[in-house]
């Protein structure tokens, strides 16, 4: 009875560590509230709408990554994109016009739920993300996102120590970095799902 009861022990030590381990450190939300996604949606799956997709990102993110290329905050960049949604909105749309179509764009600044979202070395949790939407036509096709701010969509930070100053300046800690990047790990896999959960639960 005495071996039983110290295997049960064991069994509950082990089970309370391994929880530990993958509980949400603390500010770790602030993943969410560090960041700003850009969106793009095709106007169909049409491999023509779909290759114009490309090319407005390609012209959107030529505009706008300068302007929020120097920010410190996701605030700063919220503000310029705000006021310069409509110069977005011109951008997009003579990209548009270039390839000979009819259709125009809508740009948006809003809250987004965005699903778990691989890039290339990182990966985001699931959630509502501050979100650059650029909708082009019916925007019923297939879409494409990245990260706006900090500014790594164009790849120009490829080097994970590069990325990860971009990131902690802008306040995130090693530890929150971590676990956008290091999500191999079972641990980090735990973490969103947790982290993602206990979202939910607040809403």
């Amino acid at each position: 009875m005495k071996i039983e009861k110290i295997l049960v022990l064991f069994c509950v030590f082990m089970l309370c560590a391994s929880v530990c381990d993958v509980l949400p450190i603390h500010g770790e939300e602030k993943i969410y509230g560090s960041v700003v996604r850009l969106h793009v949606l095709a106007n169909s799956d049409l491999e023509e709408d779909q290759a114009l997709k490309l090319k407005v990102r390609d012209a959107v993110l030529s505009y706008v990554s300068p302007l929020v290329a120097d920010c410190k905050s996701r605030e700063e960049a919220i503000e310029i994109l705000q006021d310069e949604l409509e110069s977005i909105k011109t951008v997009a749309d003579a990209a548009v016009d270039r390839e000979g179509y009819d259709y125009s764009a809508d740009v948006t600044l809003t809250v987004e739920d965005y699903p778990t979202r691989n890039y290339e070395a990182m990966s985001f949790p699931s959630g509502a993300y501050v979100s650059l939407r650029v909708m082009l036509g019916e925007a019923e096709g297939q879409n494409w996102w990245c990260v706006l701010f900090p500014p790594l969509c164009l790849g120009a930070a490829s080097e994970k120590l590069e990325n990860e100053e971009a990131f902690i300046a802008v306040g995130l800690t090693s530890d929150q970095y971590k676990i956008i990047t290091e999500t191999d790990e079972t641990k980090y896999y735990l973490r969103f799902k947790i982290l993602e959960a206990i979202r939910g639960a607040g809403e």
